[in-house]
Formats: structure tokens, sequence, C-alpha cells
């Protein structure tokens, strides 16, 4: 009895053994296609360059358009901002010339009933100091050669003449029209006369 409980213990742990290997090997076979079945998705997501370079430039081109089109808004925007300024900066100074003019028109009514010349002659130079201060407030500085070395960076010789003394020779001997600056660059040339 012994030797057949000892081979029926014994074809037992052959047969436990034998579905311990089979579940094992089930297990190994089951893991193995479940990587099989995925290792083809990774690959073709790794190995695909077609798809992440359509991927890159799909991307690349949507930023691109992107900043192409706020360029463009901003563009628009700013060259409509500049047409408005140059627009009212006109505007500005004609606004503070507007009291010179309303006082023109005053002298000029106030003139045809007057015959008392040194009034005109006042009222004239009243008009012009405050056409003269309004100028300069925006910026306005009248250029003062009487005198000085030519320089064709301020001055526009229109004609030489003999200098009148040794000390006036390559100067500005007179000025024919007034230079101007706004503010400190050469708005108009003076024209000048010039000591040879």
């Amino acid at each position: 009895m012994t030797d057949q409980s000892n081979i029926k213990e014994q074809s037992d742990e052959l047969e436990n053994q034998a579905e311990k290997q089979e579940m094992e090997s089930k297990n190994e076979s089951d893991e193995q296609n479940e990587s099989v079945g995925q290792e083809p998705e990774v690959e073709n997501k790794e190995h695909d360059p077609l798809t992440e370079l359509q991927e890159k430039y799909d991307s690349l081109n949507d930023r691109y358009l992107r900043l192409y089109s706020e360029f463009e808004n901003f563009r628009r925007r700013t060259a409509k901002e500049k047409l408005e300024v140059m627009k009212t900066a006109g505007g500005n100074v004609v606004k503070d010339l507007l009291p010179t003019l309303d006082d023109f028109d005053r002298a000029i009514a106030a003139n045809e009933e007057n015959d008392d010349i040194d009034n005109v002659k006042e009222g004239f130079k009243l008009i012009h100091n405050k056409l003269k201060h309004n100028l300069e407030q925006q910026g306005l500085k009248p250029m003062d050669s009487q005198g000085d070395e030519f320089d064709t960076e301020y001055h526009e010789a229109i004609t030489n003449i003999p200098a009148p003394s040794e000390d006036l020779k390559g100067k500005v001997v007179d000025v024919a029209e007034k230079g101007y600056f706004f503010h400190d660059t050469v708005l108009r040339y003076a024209k000048v006369i010039v000591g040879q």
C-alpha cells in the first residue's frame, strides 16, 4: 500500500507540477501576446516620423498664422493711429492761432474808422507779439544769424558781397530772410548775404 500511495503521491506531484508549468507557460504566452500586441502600436507611434513631422508642421503653421494675423492687426492699428495723430497735431497749432486771427479781424474792423496811425501801428505790434509768443510755445525759435560765421547747416547764401571790414570776411553781413528752428532742428534755413 505504501508503494501505491507513494506512486499516487508522485503522480499527484507530477500533475501539480505539470499544471503549474502549464499555468506559467500560459501566463508567459498571455504576457507575450499582450506585449506583442502593444509593441506594434508603440513602434507605430515611435517609428512613424511622417506623423510626428506632420504634427509638428501643423503646430508650427498654426503658430505662424496666429503671429502673422496679430502682426497685421498691429500694423493696421498703428497706421490708423499715425494718421489720426497727424490730423490732430496740426489742429492743435491752428487752435492756438485762432485768437490771433480774431485779433486781426478786430484790428481790421477798428482801423476802418480810425485815422490815428500810431494806434494802428501799436495794434499791429501787439498782434505780432501775440502770434510770436504762440508760435514760440509750439517750439518755434528764430535763428539769429547776423555777424555769425557762414554755416551751410543753418544758412543759405543768396549772394556774396565785398566785406565792409576784414573781420566780416566769411561771415553773414545781412539777413534777407530769417531762419527758424523747430524743437532745435532747422525748420527754415536763413537766406543770408555773405561777406568776401
